[in-house]
């Protein structure tokens, strides 16, 4: 069907639709049954049979299977028997954990899924973009991305960029007129808006014509392309390290072989103890690990109202230390309420808070209605000149659209003005409002057919465009002095932190020319409406722990200096020294003198999404790293520039989402101080299972090497080995994965982002507990065994249970930068519980017959056990005194 070529009419006959009432619910189930979910086809997920067997790549895990093969042939049943359990087992866990990723990571795309803006049975819904249907009724603004081919109805100066279909990024003005050429390519079908372009002007309405694969991108691509993993700088350095750490434990594992050899053990003893050991010091699971650890810390942000777009933003965020966070709905209620109204050169004061249509005028201490001159007119032209819409939900009034628009609907409505006085009216053009303008127009008929211009914006805008103001008598030419008192009182409410927005109005005639040039000039000012967002009661409290955490908070705002300085002032943000900027003092700086004074910048005022760059830019250049706020199409660029990209999750445009890291679902400044927080203690989790498995492993090393060069029997047999390096460490190091953070996470400095995984004393802490592991598991070992030389398998139990207790009392002590008396050991239940599932793990393999022989382990009384605790807990308690 070729779309572009039926008028409006013509396409609501054939799908059905009308463009004032959208679909019918049961239209949408019949189209949905019909044409299937609005979805490109996709590569199918990997079956789980190939994760499961991807699980034996792994180059130990050959190596063990190698090994198991070998025992087998030379008749080692148990010991085959045992080894291939073990890796069965890992190889579940693996596949597992990497399902449990998987899952995480699917959930958070399905969160972090494009919306469309339906109308349906008569009324706006917004729903995921796979849930919009053929005959659908589209309403788009700049910054949205379209989701569906699309018949346009209307067009507000609407503008696409389709690169992604005809790769030219210049925009496509789009308009609703019918084109009769037959056989036109995509990009000459200017009344059409195709699937996963963007609107990056204007606004518009549209009919869906083409969804899923039935859309000009489907016909382009039969498969959506795949997104590319990437690893983060984390998961790279930790495969640096494990690249490391397979060097050195080859050679270690070498080391002890040829001693044992040397030394006249059994080559095949001492081939299952050198892979049984290469097994051990490779923590195999570290990057499976490190996977589950930040996909459930995605998940508890998700919980905190935070949707994490790239893995890598959970590190940076611990490295923050500058966060600059539009006002207006990220510090702010986002609930514009118009609190004073000047007009014929008198104020006027208006109750009532947020979006409830209660509220009245006051003239002093005088109640006034709509008779007070020029009032109503004021108050209808806000009314009209207007995009936004009141709506009720469960009895609460909210504004779908524009705050300032919406304090506009309110006041009209305070006043008695119906929404229904715009049926009198017909909109002939719309000059839409965006950033560089700092205003918008319309061109409106009455029912008279006479036609007039209205237009609103930043008064230091409209001033200069005005000729006349309107006073008690009527319309007056503007003077410089009238100019003075309307300076003078727009000074006045800016102090009083409100925002202040000019109304003007124009009588036209039908022979004008339709453009903003010769339209938006010589206005009639009409009046002031100051307007104010109340800030949010847990911002100031998130600003305080900010700063304790050594992060600067800046406030961006397009509000007047004065406003701006006076919402600082109430939020703390602004301290008594601290400098306030405006976007002409912005204009004027580079962005080199920029940073020679960005440290005694908080409040940057009057400013464009453009400035935003610069601000970015210079912090950069003085060594922050800084997280940036946005909503607007405007914004992407700074935000993609910023180290950490915030988007807002209900303001924000679908292109600043993609240019974002992080998601705010809330749009709430108080969420990036807990994602920050999250962000910091997922990085000292990461930390803190390193510590735990490399330590762990470090001594089981080190007791086989050192028993080797003292010419001592085997203290742990290879199958020990394994079972320590699954059980004892697997279970605990995934529970300190999901530990709480510690009490002083937000008081300490930023991370230095070239800081390395060793930093902060890690390294010195995993080399002496390793050795002090290894250390007294040979103590326990030799003084067990110098009394029983001739019962080497009790030895080597009490060895082997020494050293799984040493690790698990020492899983406690890592969960403190300090020492291990620092926190409560069950505060993480899951550690708790993790523990003693390895602890009745251990108990099973020693008192449990059947195992014995396998696992070559012995009774132990009363007495071992007073021993093997006291040299366990040796470890751990000569370092609890200490914070090294």
């Amino acid at each position: 069907m070729k779309w572009y070529q039926l008028d409006v009419d013509h396409v609501e006959q054939k799908l059905h639709v009308t463009t004032n009432r959208g679909l019918a619910e049961k239209q949408v189930e019949q189209r949905r049954k019909e044409f299937g979910a609005n979805k490109l086809e996709t590569e199918k997920n990997t079956s789980k049979w190939l994760i499961f067997f991807k699980q034996f790549q792994d180059f130990m895990v050959l190596v063990l299977l190698a090994a198991t093969l070998i025992a087998g042939l030379l008749g080692e049943y148990v010991d085959a028997i045992a080894i291939m359990v073990i890796v069965l087992v890992n190889s579940f866990l693996g596949f597992f954990q990497e399902q449990k990723a998987e899952k995480s990571l699917a959930k958070l795309k399905e969160m972090s899924a494009p919306v469309a803006n339906v109308l349906r049975d008569g009324k706006w819904e917004k729903i995921p973009s796979q849930d919009v249907v053929v005959g659908d009724v589209l309403r788009m603004n700049s910054g949205d991305r379209i989701p569906a081919d699309i018949r346009i109805t209307k067009s507000n100066s609407m503008e696409t960029e389709e690169s992604a279909l005809t790769g030219e990024s210049l925009p496509v003005m789009k308009h609703a007129t019918a084109i009769s050429k037959d056989h036109l390519d995509a990009q000459d079908q200017v009344n059409m808006g195709f699937m996963g372009t963007l609107v990056t002007r204007g606004s518009g309405l549209g009919i869906v014509v083409g969804t899923g694969m039935n859309t000009v991108m489907g016909q382009i691509a039969s498969l959506m392309v795949k997104t590319k993993k990437t690893i983060t700088p984390l998961e790279h350095k930790l495969t640096e390290l494990g690249k490391i750490l397979i060097v050195v434990a080859l050679f270690l594992t070498a080391l002890v072989v040829f001693v044992g050899v040397y030394q006249g053990h059994p080559l095949y003893n001492m081939f299952l103890a050198g892979v049984s050991l290469a097994v051990a010091a490779i923590p195999e699971g570290l990057p499976a690990i490190v996977t589950v650890a930040l996909s459930l810390g995605v998940q508890r942000m998700i919980k905190k109202k935070a949707i994490v777009r790239k893995l890598s933003a959970v590190e940076t965020l611990g490295c923050a230390s500058v966060i600059c966070s539009d006002k207006t709905g990220t510090m702010t209620e986002n609930q514009m309420t118009v609190k004073e109204v000047y007009v014929n050169g008198k104020n006027l004061y208006v109750t009532g808070d947020g979006y409830e249509i209660q509220g009245d005028f006051f003239a002093n201490k005088e109640k006034v209605d709509r008779d007070y001159p020029n009032l109503e007119s004021m108050l209808l032209y806000g009314l009209l000149c207007n995009n936004a819409s009141l709506q009720v939900k469960k009895g609460k009034y909210f504004v779908d659209g524009d705050p300032t628009d919406g304090a506009l609907l309110v006041a009209a409505r305070k006043l008695g003005l119906s929404p229904k006085v715009n049926d009198n009216f017909q909109i002939i053009k719309e000059i839409p409002f965006d950033s560089d303008r700092k205003r918008m127009s319309m061109v409106i008929e009455d029912e008279n057919h006479m036609r007039f211009l209205i237009t609103k914006g930043a008064p230091d805008v409209l001033l200069p465009r005005s000729a006349f103001f309107l006073g008690e008598g009527g319309r007056k030419l503007l003077r410089s002095e009238d100019k003075q008192t309307i300076d003078n009182e727009i000074n006045n409410m800016a102090q009083k932190a409100l925002r202040t927005i000019a109304i003007g109005m124009k009588p036209i005639s039908k022979d004008d020319p339709l453009n903003s040039a010769t339209l938006e000039k010589d206005l009639t000012f009409v009046g002031l409406c100051g307007m104010m967002d109340p800030p949010r009661k847990e911002v100031k409290t998130a600003i305080m722990e900010c700063r304790d955490a050594g992060i600067k908070t800046v406030m961006i705002t397009g509000d007047h200096e004065k406003t701006a300085r006076a919402i600082a002032i109430n939020l703390n943000l602004l301290p008594e020294n601290g400098m306030v900027l405006d976007g002409y003092q912005l204009n004027q700086m580079s962005v080199t003198e920029l940073r020679n004074v960005i440290d005694q910048v908080y409040v940057f005022a009057r400013v464009t999404p453009e400035h935003k760059l610069k601000i970015v830019q210079a912090f950069q250049e003085k060594g922050h790293i800084v997280a940036m706020t946005g909503d607007g199409v405007n914004d992407a660029p700074a935000i993609k520039a910023s180290d950490i990209g915030i988007s807002m999750g209900r303001s924000g445009t679908d292109v600043t989402k993609e240019a974002s890291s992080l998601v705010l679902m809330d749009d709430n400044f108080a969420t990036i101080k807990s994602a920050i927080s999250e962000g910091r203690n997922i990085y000292e989790n990461i930390r803190k299972f390193i510590r735990y498995l490399l330590a762990s492993n470090v001594g089981e090393i080190l007791v086989m090497l050192f028993a080797m060069l003292l010419a001592l029997p085997l203290p742990l047999v290879p199958v020990q080995i394994l079972w320590v390096n699954l059980v004892t460490d697997g279970l605990p190091a995934m529970a300190l994965g999901l530990d709480q953070s510690e009490g002083d996470v937000m008081r300490r400095r930023p991370r230095n982002p070239r800081e390395g995984i060793f930093a902060r004393g890690l390294g010195f802490k995993i080399i002496s507990r390793g050795i002090l592991i290894g250390v007294f598991t040979l103590i326990a070992f030799m003084m067990t065994y110098q009394d029983n030389p001739d019962n080497l398998i009790y030895g080597q139990t009490i060895a082997f249970t020494t050293l799984v207790m040493a690790q698990l009392i020492h899983v406690f002590d890592c969960r403190s930068e300090n020492s291990v008396f620092a926190r409560n050991p069950f505060e993480n239940k899951y550690l708790v519980l993790a523990v003693l599932s390895s602890l009745l793990l251990l108990l099973v393999v020693i008192y449990w017959e059947p195992l014995q022989p396998i696992f070559h382990t012995t009774f132990l009384n009363v007495r071992d056990w007073m021993l093997i605790l006291v040299l366990s807990s040796l470890p751990t308690v000569l370092f609890g005194f200490t914070k090294k």
